[in-house]
């Protein structure tokens, strides 16, 4: 086994144990890695947004208090704001479109998961599902418990 240098600090990251949050349910709790699910789900996602950039999209989110169904989003730019602690996890996702329209993803480090479905026409609809722990026991007090965007390409 190789000594490692005091200045090798890519194989110091290699070597990092991941922290694992602490998710509540009752009086049980579970360890869970959200951190290593939330860099997969972003890499998914920043490859999917690459395909879409630039063509039509209808946007749809559903959560507890409001909503919003297919709002068309023309020729689509996306924006990766700044960065938290590294280029993985940006602090803000902005999609814009022509004349103004926006959508801010904010807390993109509550991104769980990425699902891609097909439907009738063969046309691909993306599913982000962003998870603050369950509703009595939230990871966040600040954030809602669970959020769904729909993503859907109209060209």
């Amino acid at each position: 086994m190789t000594q490692l240098g005091l200045f090798e600090q890519e194989e110091l990251k290699q070597c990092r144990v991941e922290t694992k949050t602490t998710v509540k349910l009752g009086k049980r709790s579970a360890q869970v890695p959200l951190v290593r699910r939330n860099r997969e789900a972003l890499a998914k996602l920043r490859e999917i947004l690459s395909r879409l950039e630039g063509k039509d999209i209808l946007v749809s989110q559903y959560c507890d208090f409001w909503w919003y169904q297919r709002l068309k989003l023309q020729r689509l730019k996306v924006h990766w704001g700044s960065y938290f602690d590294s280029q993985d996890r940006p602090a803000v996702i902005v999609l814009s479109g022509t004349r103004n329209a926006e959508i801010r993803i904010l807390y993109p480090e509550r991104l769980y998961q990425v699902r891609e479905q097909y439907y009738s026409k063969g046309k691909p609809y993306y599913l982000l599902d962003f998870w603050n722990g369950f509703y009595n026991h939230p990871v966040s007090t600040y954030q809602r418990h669970y959020d769904c965007l729909h993503l859907e390409a109209v060209s």
